[in-house]
């Protein structure tokens, strides 16, 4: 009798505590929501955060706060969400943060993909090789040529982020060489691919489409699999004649691991119906971002899918940043 009075007393305060948890998920947030964007203001992330800041806000019924913390890939941003570990605090930026930058940091004091859990990922974009006019080539094939007869250089928005990666597998797949200029950002990138100090460049498609719409840069072709639909005459990597190249990247936010399953689900329903409003939906449309907002779990195993493709790409590329 003694026993199953322990064992009920127990079983309650077990339950009492799950509840009192719980009611805390609930109330979540308790104090405005920061948004580390891991990347430069200009940013694909940067972008969609400053998008659905409003409605995430409203939503919430806290102030969101989008906050820039750029540097090495994204590490510095990963690092401020972590030193928080407030559940407060939300990481925004590439998904290569998880999926690309433990091949290249053997150094990182912690663990991208063991430390963060994903909340979604948001959209998804393509890089895209563009070149000053002044080059006077339009294609992949013309671009290359070039390259072997004479050492040219490209410009990307940093050392491990989309725009190296998917460069550094074009030319491997290729038998080129290109002297890379990293910078800290894509806009910046493509500043000086305008002025001409570095003829060409791999960088986001949402950050490159305004200038070559103004016919400022010339686009060669995208990473991903799937022609863009605002630029339909621009031909893949792949259709240039690099059979089998899909270099194809995702927005993401991500949490501590640890974080109540409850308070990442909430996050996400909250940036999932952000992400479906018109207004969010058009303005996606306008920079070349597919909408995803798609689950934690989904997240996680595409995330999963990606860490161990780059993984292999970054071994035979013998990439390594410290």
């Amino acid at each position: 009798m003694k026993s199953s009075i322990r064992m009920w007393t127990v079983g309650c305060a077990a339950a009492m505590l799950a509840a009192g948890a719980c009611a805390a998920d609930a109330d979540w947030p308790t104090k405005p929501l920061r948004l580390i964007v891991a990347f430069p203001a200009g940013a694909p992330g940067d972008i969609i955060a400053r998008v659905i800041q409003p409605q995430l806000q409203q939503a919430l019924g806290k102030p969101v706060i989008v906050e820039n913390k750029p540097g090495a890939g994204g590490n510095i941003g990963m690092q401020e969400v972590l030193r928080a570990a407030d559940q407060h605090s939300v990481l925004l930026g590439p998904d290569t943060m998880l999926t690309i930058n433990p091949h290249l940091y053997k150094k990182l004091t912690f663990k991208p993909m063991e430390d963060f859990v994903p909340v979604t990922q948001l959209a998804a974009f393509s890089q895209e090789l563009v070149c000053n006019p002044s080059v006077g080539v339009r294609k992949l094939d013309d671009l290359l040529a070039n390259a072997k007869k004479a050492p040219m250089s490209y410009a990307s928005g940093g050392a491990g982020v989309p725009g190296h990666m998917a460069m550094e597998m074009l030319l491997a797949r290729t038998g080129v060489t290109m002297q890379h200029v990293p910078y800290r950002g894509p806009s910046p990138a493509m500043q000086d691919v305008l002025g001409g100090a570095v003829p060409c460049g791999f960088l986001a498609s949402p950050v490159v489409s305004p200038m070559i719409k103004d016919n400022k840069l010339v686009p060669i072709a995208v990473s991903g699999s799937r022609r863009l639909s605002s630029q339909p005459s621009v031909p893949t990597v792949a259709e240039s004649g690099v059979s089998g190249y899909a270099a194809e990247f995702a927005e993401m936010m991500a949490m501590p691991r640890g974080t109540p399953v409850a308070i990442v689900n909430r996050l996400q329903t909250e940036v999932a119906k952000a992400m479906a409003s018109a207004t969010v939906r058009e303005r996606m449309a306008t920079l070349d971002l597919e909408p995803l907002a798609n689950s934690p779990e989904e997240a996680a195993r595409r995330i999963r899918r990606e860490n161990q493709r780059w993984g292999e790409v970054a071994q035979q590329l013998k990439l390594q940043l410290d």
